[in-house]
């Protein structure tokens, strides 16, 4: 084996390396050292400088607030304000003047400028202060005296909270300097000193070196194979085997590190697989790379059988997007995925993947299921357009009727009242409508309270019955249908009263001429079963489940002429729930249409012998 020689070999390299190393360290901690203790000192001059400040405020307040006799009697303003000025401690303070809010200097610090003191000042920092009545600092140069200063302006208040004057102060920094430089030359003494001995002692110790490091090599070589069971050997306590020790540590945090990356990926693996939202990865060239079970049942394949596929095809967006960029710039958009026999919409969320060079590796894409909410967008709408319409036809007619009273028809004794009576007619409608409108907005906040009560349904609804009776056409007559003792219900009477005139109502509008109303009642084991039949024209299978919903209406020309809303079975839904009861219909075109609904009754306590 060649001999290395000494310039060459690695306890050279070391040494020098070890000596620069040193050397850039002490240049470190030296900088550091020096801006922290500079900063230090600086504050501490500047909190000094600031308490002595306060303390020169609150004598000066003190002395322009004090009330003086027009006799003469006692020291004057200038007087007093000299002497607090004279007994400031003027070691560090080159120059210190009180001024007044006229810009009037009162008293000053400089014995040999004593002639200033009634003159006007020009300096603008005090200016600044009497203008924005706040305290000014800054760091300047005095050429007088070739010395950095610390200069202050600080604003003297009266009892009303007034600027009455300044005081403007300049303390030296050079003390401040002086020290900083005496502590730069002990430390650059003490560098030049330690990097003497570090040169020597590294001499020594990178001897020792080459075995530790070429064991560390080997252990790499080791640990980049995967292998994370063997350690270094640690033959000293020094540097060399602080760096062996962390070698160590690394081996470890290595090995966790990697145990950590798999239970991750499995976490993460889990995450995709119990996700409701459909989650696809793909490269930079819109290929599929992962893809989670949601997604592969959103778009019905299976998530291995489409690994390497292209998202546009995946997702079948052939004829309207051209190329991966496209989608990134949509964000997101909805997908139809509809078939004949079912209506079903997905939402495609699009985000990309970028590497710390800021280039696009590959883009995500998050989809879910929004059949359901795109419904509920689409009733929304619905809902809106109905209530529209509805409240334009009656306003449509009003305002004819009412265009021509204008043009004189109100002259006219015999079309007036008929034209008054059917804006009166459209009015109460309308009227009507808004109202229902008012009771489902609350319905649907919840801010519809029940005023329930424990009441004998068949007793109550024999009243009902016995109301419509009273008023009932000729040409229609009820049934009823009622069976004989107690069933007791918790409800509210006044809304079940309100179910039960929407339905009836309904029942009498739609029955023919003799038309027969079946009135029925029910005694289930733990509810009542109350049904009432018309034998009106019918509604059609495919339309009854409809009937419930707001602003249908099976006939609509002939339940405008009756002067329906369309609401009344809406708001009879939403009551009887609210009672825990259920609602529905059945029907058959021509024979007529029953409506159906339950209410629970309340349960009979026995009582023993």
């Amino acid at each position: 084996m060649n001999k290395v020689g000494f310039f060459r070999s690695i306890q050279s390299k070391f040494t020098v390396i070890y000596i620069l190393l040193l050397l850039v360290a002490i240049q470190v901690i030296g900088s550091f050292f020096t801006s922290e203790l500079e900063k230090e000192l600086m504050e501490t001059f500047e909190s000094s400088i600031d308490d002595r400040v306060d303390l020169l405020s609150l004598n000066l307040e003190q002395a322009f607030n004090r009330e003086r006799s027009d006799q003469g009697e006692g020291p004057t303003l200038e007087q007093e304000i000299q002497s607090i000025v004279s007994n400031v401690n003027a070691e560090d303070i080159t120059t210190l003047e009180v001024i007044d809010n006229q810009s009037r200097i009162l008293g000053t610090n400089d014995p040999l400028n004593q002639d200033a003191v009634g003159k006007r000042t020009s300096r603008e920092i005090v200016q600044n202060v009497l203008l924005l009545d706040t305290r000014v600092e800054e760091t300047g140069y005095n050429r007088e005296i070739s010395e950095p200063v610390r200069v202050q302006a600080v604003p003297i208040f009266n009892n009303e909270n007034n600027v009455e004057g300044v005081i403007y102060l300049e303390a030296s920094l050079q003390g401040v300097y002086n020290q900083v430089q005496n502590i730069n030359n002990i430390f650059l003494r003490g560098s030049l000193l330690a990097i003497a001995v570090s040169a020597i002692i590294g001499v020594i110790v990178a001897r020792t070196i080459t075995k530790p490091i070429s064991e560390m090599r080997r252990q790499a070589q080791t640990m980049a194979r995967g292998d994370f069971t063997q350690k270094v050997n640690v033959y000293s306590k020094d540097e060399i085997g602080l760096l062996a020790d962390t070698f160590n540590d690394l081996n470890s945090r290595l090995k966790h590190s990697y145990a950590t990356i798999e239970e991750e990926q499995l976490k993460l693996s889990s995450v995709l697989s119990n996700m409701s939202d459909g989650v696809i990865a793909t490269d930079n060239a819109g290929a599929v790379t992962l893809m989670n079970d949601a997604a592969g049942r959103l778009i019905g394949h299976n998530p291995d059988d489409m690994r390497g596929k292209d998202l546009i095809d995946v997702l079948q967006l052939e004829e309207k997007v051209v190329d991966m960029t496209e989608l990134h710039d949509s964000g997101s958009m909805i997908i139809d995925f509809s078939s004949e026999d079912q209506f079903f919409l997905v939402r495609a969320n699009f985000s990309t993947i970028v590497d710390e060079e800021g280039d696009i590796s590959g883009f995500i894409s998050v989809i879910s299921d929004v059949t359901e909410q795109e419904k509920a967008e689409q009733e929304q709408r619905e809902f809106v357009s109905n209530v529209s319409h509805e409240l334009r036809t009656p306003l449509t007619t009003m305002k004819s009727y009412l265009e021509a009273l204008n043009d004189g028809a109100w002259e006219d004794k015999e079309i007036a009242p008929r034209f008054l009576h059917v804006t009166q007619t459209e009015t109460d409608r309308m009227i009507r409508m808004v109202n229902d409108l008012l009771q489902l907005s609350k319905m649907d906040a919840e801010e519809y309270p029940l005023q329930k009560e424990r009441a004998d349904f068949i007793d109550y609804f024999h009243q009902v019955i016995d109301r419509f009776e009273m008023n009932l056409p000729e040409h229609i007559s009820l049934k009823r249908s009622l069976p004989s003792g107690r069933y007791h219900v918790w409800m509210d009477k006044d809304k079940m009263t309100q179910v039960l005139d929407n339905i009836i109502t309904n029942a009498i509008k739609y029955s023919p001429e003799g038309g027969e109303i079946n009135l029925k009642v029910e005694a289930k084991r733990h509810y009542l079963l109350v049904s009432v039949r018309d034998e009106g024209m019918g509604i059609s299978y495919d339309k009854v489940e409809k009937i419930f919903e707001r602003f249908y209406r099976a006939d609509k020309a002939r339940t405008r002429k009756l002067g329906g809303t369309g609401l009344g079975l809406a708001i009879s839904k939403e009551l009887v729930e609210a009672h825990h009861g259920k609602i529905w219909a059945t029907s058959k075109e021509g024979k007529g249409t029953t409506i159906l609904f339950t209410l629970p009754l309340i349960e009979q306590k026995r009582r023993g012998a």
